[in-house]
């Protein structure tokens, strides 16, 4: 029995490549999350920096001049482009293991599948800055099967102003555009098609508020040209048996199965 998502919320969810989730955290937990996120930007948190995938935001907003991402603190700074690794902090890991989110596991992927966590990260648009992510899908070579959903949830509000997700609804059903590319993203040429083939549309959101996306649904998002940043938490939940093409696990345990009743 479904405790969060309806038969109809599912039905638009599988025909346009996302859902909508509402608000998902209480102003307490979001101010939480923000101060966290913002004491680990700049060095205050009590944690194993080491584990953590940090980079800095780009200085011109180019995609490809964003700072190299590696392990370890960069400074203290609120320009963190994006910080990885954060099922090793534990107020963000209890967030990622809300109940919600179990309910969504269970649909997409059965009662019965281990779930494990890929990509928990923080992603940054600082004011009046923020890279420019051109149009892809969320997928990687170097994974032995596809990851299929993410949820995103927005720290701030998040605006067409301040850079908020585009996507191309349904494109999901495209299958992989460009399986050339290890990270899904497409070509110039490829991305001019798909927005030929269907209109886009911005995800905006109020602060705490989440949106369920499928990992092959076409994305990208805009700089921010605001004087306030544009922060989100976005995770991208997976079956746990999952393995990297070098054979080991490929993200963090988030739940063993909770046995019930199929879908």
């Amino acid at each position: 029995m479904s405790q969060f998502i309806s038969p109809a919320q599912w039905q638009q969810y599988e025909d346009q490549g996302y859902l909508r989730l509402g608000k998902v955290l209480t102003q307490e937990k979001l101010d939480g999350l923000c101060q966290r996120i913002d004491d680990i930007m700049l060095g205050k948190a009590q944690l194993d920096y080491d584990k953590l995938l940090m980079q800095l935001d780009s200085a011109d907003g180019a995609y490809e001049n964003a700072g190299k991402q590696s392990r370890g603190w960069k400074g203290e700074t609120l320009k963190y482009r994006k910080i990885q690794e954060l099922e090793h902090d534990e107020l963000f890991m209890n967030f990622v293991q809300d109940d919600l989110f179990r309910e969504v596991c269970s649909y997409v992927y059965g009662p019965e599948t281990p779930i494990a966590s890929f990509r928990a990260m923080f992603m940054n648009k600082p004011a009046q800055a923020g890279t420019l992510l051109p149009w892809h899908q969320d997928r990687w070579a170097s994974l032995d099967k596809d990851p299929l959903i993410t949820v995103w949830t927005a720290l701030d509000p998040a605006t067409i102003a301040n850079g908020c997700v585009e996507i191309i609804p349904s494109s999901h059903k495209w299958g992989l555009i460009n399986p050339e590319h290890g990270s899904g993203f497409l070509t110039p040429e490829q991305a001019e098609d798909a927005m030929k083939r269907n209109p886009s549309e911005f995800l905006e959101l109020e602060a705490g508020e989440a949106v369920l996306l499928h990992n092959w649904l076409l994305h990208r998002s805009d700089v921010n040209n605001t004087d306030s940043p544009r922060r989100a938490f976005s995770v991208c939940y997976m079956d746990a048996r999952t393995r990297t093409t070098a054979g080991e696990a490929a993200g963090t345990l988030v739940w063993e199965p909770r046995f019930g009743p199929a879908r």
